[in-house]
């Protein structure tokens, strides 16, 4: 195994070898008409970043972490020099580097902050319109995933409170250098139309983590702590458990708590 193997795959990275899941993936962005530039997390040795500068509705930057990749897409792609990163996406100024314009991202994302990098795209919704992403299957499951299913949980309501989410396609670990231990999944979130949640947003988060942080638990008992009015008592909410509303219903159930 090289140096640059094993670092990616300390952070949490594996290289896909696969072509075709490659082209794939960049082809999977359908909505380059709202946006110029496409920004890709973490590419290592460049196996989606060869096909995204062939496009020609946008424009390529990439980020990485690892220094050994950033050198190595210097020398590979000489086109690009301009526009390769070498830093980390968490800490990345959105704003400043895109003067303010929108912007998609995509990527085979580290499994170990996939999760941390949807939730910073999550606070720039309205500057990210489409993000494309290779995924731990389980959590890409979850992101994905409808109300009444046990997959369903916090990172869904959030994201498909702003995003459309659709699952894609499964990869399988033999497609990756070193393989994973787990099978990868790829999807795509569409910015919808939902500028600002009908509720306070804060509170909205602060009452979806509460029911589902105790999960088994009807609504009336995980968030027994928001002290609802007596009139809200029989409230039909109240006798479900977190993972059976919709974002809809987290909007409602956010209202009432608003107003006890």
């Amino acid at each position: 195994m090289s140096e640059n193997v094993r670092a990616k795959k300390h952070l949490g990275q594996h290289f896909l070898t696969d072509e075709k899941i490659a082209l794939d993936i960049v082809k999977a962005l359908k909505h380059t008409d709202l946006y110029k530039q496409v920004l890709e997390v973490g590419p290592g040795m460049g196996v989606l970043t060869k096909y995204l500068i062939n496009e020609t509705n946008f424009e390529t930057h990439i980020i990485d972490i690892d220094r050994e990749s950033i050198a190595y897409l210097k020398k590979n792609y000489p086109s690009l020099e301009n526009r390769i990163i070498d830093g980390d996406f968490l800490k990345l100024d959105f704003t400043t580097l895109f003067n303010n314009e929108a912007f998609a991202v995509i990527g085979n994302f580290p499994y170990n902050i996939s999760t941390e990098i949807l939730f910073k795209i999550l606070d720039h919704k309205n500057q990210v319109p489409e993000v494309v992403g290779m995924f731990q299957k389980e959590v890409a499951e979850r992101i994905a995933s409808k109300p009444k299913n046990k997959t369903y949980g916090i990172t869904s309501v959030l994201l498909q409170a702003y995003y459309d989410i659709e699952y894609l396609f499964t990869v399988h670990e033999n497609v990756f250098n070193p393989p994973p231990r787990v099978k990868s999944a790829v999807i795509r979130l569409t910015r919808n139309k939902v500028e600002k949640l009908d509720c306070n947003e804060k509170l909205f988060k602060q009452v979806v983590k509460a029911g589902f942080n105790q999960r088994r638990k009807t609504l009336r008992n995980s968030i027994r702590a928001f002290k609802l009015k007596a009139e809200f008592a029989d409230n039909s909410y109240l006798s479900k458990r977190a993972e059976e509303l919709s974002v809809a219903d987290f909007v409602a159930l956010t209202n009432m708590m608003e107003n006890s």
